[in-house]
């Protein structure tokens, strides 16, 4: 593993570059280009004491071969309206420009390892990091300018909380707005609504208190729950701590072909074993038994969803190749859960309504 810190000589070499080329194209849908010295962070305000005691937050960006993202996700992390955080990106062995988007960006710092999958990458930055809170933004995603505030009052106001989590909308590729269904955001019995649905839905809008980070063991790397691993921390912090819903929009969530969470029955099978790893710390209890199955039937449902529009897309585009193959697993899905059906017809349906 190799941590770098700023270097010019890096940043002589490849501003010219990323100047006309990668980072305005990364960041024209974002609304922000803007040159190296626009990018540091504004000096604290000595007379804003809610600034000055706020704890540091570090912002971990894990990046496998996804430069092309990047950038926007950095943007979103140094455009916040509050001042005292670090950002680290984590070039998980990418084979891209993952290095050279990151050196664009002085305030960034950069630390570069062997590849080791996503859960690895995280903790890899949460151990190397050095703020009190913890944020994990994923390359292809955005914090919008509110997230680290929101996080770090919702933190101070809730000393007891392991985290807190707020909301997210849905951007396509090119970072034009997706229509995003409504999020839940309990009250009370968060384990308990964990277990009945992933509420949280994606990283980012989560902020971990560090103590209890790294109380838990950070992200189980375990091959099962491969795509799910920050569903499955979320559960095992919920169990053992109390946790907070602001419910407050603070990121972006893209939804694109080579995103992780676009492989449907790759994160079905993730999330079963996520859940299943419960099963042991509820015995006994008929309550919690019962939101693990409900959890597990809203798993099938939602992806065999997946699955049907992805079979229509392929087809209406003619992809005979893919449309077979998200078929092929549908009718694998259907087979063992024939009510995935009437989801899939339904999400179907609403898709195709919110097209026209």
């Amino acid at each position: 593993m190799i941590v770098e810190p700023y270097n010019k000589v890096h940043l002589r070499r490849y501003s010219l570059l990323y100047l006309t080329q990668s980072v305005p194209e990364m960041t024209k849908n974002y609304g922000r280009e803007r040159a190296p010295q626009g990018i540091q962070h504004e000096p604290l305000d000595t007379q804003n004491e809610q600034q000055v005691d706020a704890g540091l937050v570090s912002v971990v960006i894990p990046c496998y071969n996804q430069a092309h993202f990047l950038g926007e996700a950095i943007e979103s992390a140094l455009a916040q309206n509050y001042r005292r955080f670090e950002v680290i990106v984590v070039d998980d062995g990418s084979t891209d420009d993952t290095s050279e988007v990151a050196a664009y960006y002085p305030a960034v710092r950069r630390i570069r390892q062997d590849n080791r999958g996503l859960a690895a990458a995280r903790n890899t930055g949460a151990r190397e990091s050095k703020g009190d809170y913890l944020v994990f933004l994923d390359a292809d995603d955005r914090l919008l300018p509110n997230a680290l505030k929101a996080g770090s009052e919702q933190l101070n106001a809730h000393p007891e909380c392991g985290f807190v989590s707020g909301h997210y909308r849905e951007i396509a590729a090119d970072g034009s707005p997706l229509p995003t269904e409504k999020q839940p955001c309990p009250d009370t019995e968060h384990y308990l609504e964990m277990l009945r649905a992933n509420y949280i839905g994606m990283p980012a809008v989560v902020m971990y208190r560090r103590s209890v980070f790294e109380l838990a063991g950070g992200f189980d790397n375990s091959a099962s729950f491969k795509g799910c691993e920050d569903y499955e921390l979320h559960m095992r912090l919920a169990r053992d701590f109390p946790v907070y819903c602001h419910g407050e929009l603070v990121a972006e969530y893209r939804q694109h072909g080579s995103s992780m969470s676009g492989n449907a029955m790759y994160m079905l099978k993730a999330f079963l074993a996520a859940l299943d790893a419960q099963r042991e710390h509820v015995k006994g209890d008929q309550q919690y038994k019962e939101a693990i199955e409900l959890g597990a039937r809203a798993a099938r449902n939602y992806y065999g969803g997946q699955l049907a529009y992805k079979a229509m897309e392929h087809a209406r585009e003619r992809e005979w190749k893919q449309a077979m193959w998200a078929m092929w697993n549908l009718l694998v899905l259907l087979r063992h859960h024939p009510q995935v059906f009437v989801r899939a017809w339904q999400k179907l349906i609403r898709r195709r309504h919110l097209r026209h």
